[in-house]
């Protein structure tokens, strides 16, 4: 077991892990540590714990000192530049002509490099726009070309729920999210019922799915016959998060009717080694592809051509 304290250095920002040494850290306390990109200012949202080496990336970087006053101080001054440092940027572009969207600016806490991040459709010569920024500033420039997501979380904004966006208040890193996803959750394809503002599928779709696959793994497929207190039929239809099968059954020699079951209430044959399989895909429900990246277009082709 390794010793270790967790450091953000933004908010909703990822989590590092960090040596503490013998520095006693509690949670909420300002750090300085050692990165790849320099001396920096974070906050310790995780306070000392042990946890299983294969879970840490050596090697393992110790924290130099609890932050002091003057390096509170010295942190805030940096900030305060920011603003400033992205209005000189901001001109810089236009003067230049160059075809990119001025995202954030971030100073290094040693003040020995400033960090510009944009957004671009594709490549950009920005080769000329560094030389005049470093006469500007006197130190090291960066420019990082980031991707929506990323400028959604660091513009902020409130999602189709009403609320702020996830990955600016909570969300420390990004997991994949795949249309996949929206199907076994039987919702519309429509891009703009399942896309957030940053234009790609929703994180939130990530957060039930493992429910939905552990339920759909106990769920009949539509067309398997199975066993309920009346007698034996086929399934008509499910919903997953009713966890509700209707099946379609004889009540007498004459007459069939279709009667909801819970999943409890009924016995069928499983399949071994039987992988969830969601609803069979509902065409109508496609309006428009505009807006759906190209990897979720060929994600939908493929389930698509497996239905069919």
């Amino acid at each position: 077991m390794t010793k270790v304290v967790g450091v953000r250095f933004k908010k909703a920002g990822k989590i590092y892990y960090f040596d503490p040494g013998e520095l006693q850290i509690d949670k909420d306390d300002d750090v300085i540590v050692e990165t790849a990109r320099g001396i920096e200012y974070g906050s310790a949202v995780i306070g000392m714990k042990e946890v299983d080496e294969k879970d840490v990336i050596p090697p393992l970087k110790k924290v130099m000192r609890i932050a002091t006053e003057e390096d509170t101080r010295a942190f805030k001054e940096s900030k305060a530049k920011e603003s400033e440092a992205f209005r000189i940027c901001m001109e810089k572009i236009k003067e230049h002509s160059l075809d990119m969207k001025l995202i954030d600016v971030e100073y290094t806490f040693d003040n020995k490099k400033v960090i510009f991040y944009f957004t671009a459709e594709g490549r950009v010569d920005f080769r000329e726009l560094v030389k005049d920024l470093a006469s500007i500033f006197r130190m090291r420039i960066e420019l990082r070309q980031i991707g929506v997501r990323d400028e959604a979380k660091v513009i902020g904004g409130l999602g189709p729920c009403g609320k702020p966006l996830c990955c600016a208040t909570f969300l420390g890193e990004f997991h994949p999210v795949s249309i996949k996803m929206a199907k076994d959750q039987n919702l519309s394809l429509n891009p703009t019922k399942i896309s957030g503002i940053c234009g790609r599928l929703m994180c939130c779709l990530k957060y039930e799915h493992d429910t939905y696959e552990e339920i759909l793994r106990r769920m009949p497929n539509v067309g398997t016959r199975v066993r309920t207190s009346i007698g034996t039929g086929i399934v008509v239809s499910t919903s997953t998060l009713l966890e509700l099968v209707k099946v379609k059954l004889k009540t007498d020699e004459e007459t069939e009717e279709i009667l909801p079951f819970l999943l409890s209430e009924i016995e069928y044959e499983r399949p071994r080694n039987r992988k969830p399989k969601s609803k069979k895909m509902d065409m109508t429900q496609i309006i428009d592809l505009e807006g759906i990246g190209e990897d979720e277009i060929r994600e939908l082709k493929k389930l698509m051509k497996e239905e069919n």
